[in-house]
């Protein structure tokens, strides 16, 4: 997909952050935007954004864990824009939390949004995707979806599983014959909220633990959709942002499992905390 001009595309997660620069970057490229989000307001303010920029853009509350609010979303998109063409799976929350202390209760919390939120928001827009005859399903991972990390095995595996799920689509796509782009995206520490919205272990410190990831984060979120348009163009199979996740990408690349040993070393002090 070389042009955006009169695409339909769909953001979950369009409140703030990488959603919204992903839907202020479409709408300066001419494309029709669908946006959802939880809190309505935020991702009005974003529609309106988008808006300034002479975009058609449309805000709806969207709770990407009930199946059926999502398909019916999905059909409403279709019905209101007469199609759709892009699909961006970004919605998705962190978690820090050792597999000894993690409550079942978080670690449904966030399979629930990260993984089922992107399984149930494929499932239900790809054959409006497939019926455009030029689609694209884009679907968010993280840096931690390419390599696992002490504190963050809840947050490992919904994200390995979304690189999982998303590689397979692609394949099958290509198999069919369908005019479908299908990318993993895999962004490092953006500047955005996420830290602070993140659950913790009951005797983690929350707030010490955003402040860091501040403190560490060095991409924008106008360079993670700069990074994810390039890469719809392009048709990439895999999209890193940021030079801490093309960092992480290699480790297991160049050292196989032995990368453990490595962020082992490396987390040994910050894990025990």
């Amino acid at each position: 997909m070389k042009n955006f001009a009169g695409k339909t595309a769909v953001i979950t997660g369009a409140g703030a952050g990488i959603g919204r620069a992903l839907a202020l970057e479409l709408a300066g490229h001419g494309a029709r935007l669908a946006l959802s989000g939880r809190n309505i307001d935020n991702v009005a303010e974003t529609a309106a954004l988008c808006e300034k920029k002479g975009a058609h853009a449309r805000a709806y509350r969207l709770d990407v864990t009930d199946r059926d609010a999502v398909y019916a979303h999905a059909d409403q998109v279709a019905g209101d824009f007469g199609g759709v063409n892009i699909v961006v799976n970004n919605a998705g929350v962190s978690l820090t939390a050792s597999t000894e202390e993690v409550s079942w209760d978080d670690f449904e919390w966030i399979v629930n949004i990260n993984f089922w939120g992107v399984a149930y928001g494929t499932k239900a827009f790809l054959p409006h995707v497939i019926a455009s005859g030029d689609g694209a399903i884009v679907n968010v991972s993280s840096m931690f979806g390419l390599a696992a990390c002490p504190t963050q095995g809840a947050y490992n595996a919904t994200k390995f599983a979304i690189r999982g799920f998303t590689d397979a689509l692609r394949q099958e796509m290509k198999i069919a014959g369908h005019n479908v782009a299908v990318s993993c995206v895999h962004p490092g520490m953006i500047q955005t909220e996420i830290a602070w919205k993140a659950r913790a272990g009951a005797t983690r410190d929350r707030d010490a633990l955003a402040a860091n990831f501040d403190r560490l984060a060095k991409t924008s979120p106008e360079q993670a959709a700069k990074a994810i348009i390039d890469g719809i163009r392009k048709d990439k199979a895999k999209v890193l942002i940021g030079n801490d996740a093309r960092m992480i990408d290699l480790l297991p690349r160049i050292f196989g499992s032995g990368y453990q040993k490595i962020l082992t070393a490396q987390m040994r002090n910050e894990v025990a905390k």
